[in-house]
């Protein structure tokens, strides 16, 4: 892999099919390896090389594919805080989204680099009641024990109807408290229980009792619990729809996920949208890019 990839950009001209091939038929694993053995070749990381060789979007993208995965999260968060104004999309859904070994692990990093935590550095960035709940998701202290308590899950919905549905005003805290610390089984049961008490989901009651950056993280989380891949499917579609494709969520979900559960989230995909990922690719993403995204892809959906 190290000859070809040396062969790809060092020659006249850089072959990216090669690299193409190369990167996006391997395991990040592989590719640490492919990495470490790059260097002792040439001296030089791969990354470099690929950023003198390469550029834009498809760049990025091969960047993201040699980058570890708690490296590469850590460096969206880094992204998504920096600069003016937060992105507040890619919070929500990398911490919606990750299970506390991940966080732990982009935590390391993020320390690592920059010598801060990272929760401080959030903690100058978001504020109010999104603040309050990304913080605790940021914590990587979730329960994940795999028992349900049903008695609990009734309490839970209980609670939880009471403080929003029911009363005049919501009560935020409550929603928070729940919907970030309670494990993934234990909350698939309190939305049954919940929808057992109301005559709408507990979805349905987020989205018509908050707004902004709130209900979008609380909707998250419950997609999460629901169904991930059919929540991950749904921000691909939305990537690509409307005008112009938002290129830094294509890239991301495709690449962490690519060994986690994309088979399923092209499952999702055409389940909910009637054509498979792939054929959407095609019509939206061209170039060296798009044809990077379409073999991470794979061509069976």
């Amino acid at each position: 892999d190290v000859a070809a990839l040396r062969k790809a950009i060092e020659g006249l001209g850089t072959t990216e099919k090669t690299l193409i091939d190369v990167l996006t038929q391997r395991s990040n694993a592989q590719r640490q390896l492919i990495d470490t053995a790059y260097q002792k070749a040439t001296g030089r990381t791969l990354v470099a090389d690929i950023k003198g060789d390469t550029h834009g979007d498809f760049e990025d993208l091969l960047v993201a594919l040699v980058t570890p995965p708690a490296v590469y999260d850590c460096h969206e968060v880094m992204k998504a805080i920096k600069g003016s104004g937060t992105t507040e999309s890619t919070l929500t859904e990398i911490f919606a989204s990750r299970s506390n070994k991940q966080i732990k692990a982009m935590t390391d990093v993020y320390l690592k680099e920059t010598g801060r935590l990272m929760r401080d550095d959030l903690k100058s960035e978001v504020s109010g009641d999104y603040g309050k709940a990304v913080l605790i998701l940021a914590e990587g202290k979730k329960d994940e024990s795999t028992n349900v308590d049903t008695a609990k899950a009734k309490a839970d919905a209980k609670i939880l109807y009471e403080a929003g549905e029911k009363k005049w005003g919501t009560d935020e805290a409550k929603f928070i408290d729940i919907l970030c610390q309670r494990s993934v089984p234990q909350l698939r049961q309190t939305l049954i229980e919940y929808k057992n008490i109301s005559k709408k989901t507990l979805q349905e009651s987020i989205e018509s009792e908050m707004s902004g950056d709130l209900e979008e993280l609380l909707v998250a989380v419950v997609k999460c619990v629901k169904n991930a891949p059919a929540y991950f499917a749904e921000r691909l579609f939305k990537a690509m729809k409307g005008a112009g494709t938002t290129e830094s969520t294509l890239m991301r979900i495709l690449v962490s996920r690519s060994e986690i559960d994309l088979m399923d989230i092209k499952e999702e995909y055409k389940k909910l949208f009637g054509y498979t990922l792939y054929s959407q690719l095609e019509s939206e993403v061209s170039g060296n890019y798009g044809e990077t995204l379409k073999k991470l892809c794979g061509q069976d959906g």
